[in-house]
């Protein structure tokens, strides 16, 4: 027997929710987390979490066979 959970939430002003708390601990969700939203081909709705990274935290994580400017890519990042 599977028992699945329903836990609601409102939609407030500007429509902003809380994420439940049982979600939250469980997947670790901190402030600036972000949350992605996507439909699945069912018409459901899958919802995970990630990290925000920024370029300095991507910075190094690659390798490219062209040799390329950091610092001039970071300035068409933010252009």
């Amino acid at each position: 027997m599977v028992i699945f959970m329903v836990i609601e939430t409102k939609v407030y002003k500007k429509n902003q929710t809380t994420i439940p708390a049982v979600y939250r601990k469980k997947y670790d969700v901190q402030p600036d987390d972000i949350v992605e939203w996507e439909e699945n081909d069912r018409g459901e709705i899958v919802i995970s979490f990630r990290k925000k990274l920024s370029f300095r935290d991507m910075m190094g994580s690659g390798t490219v066979k062209t040799k390329t400017n950091a610092v001039q890519l970071e300035k068409e990042l933010y252009e």
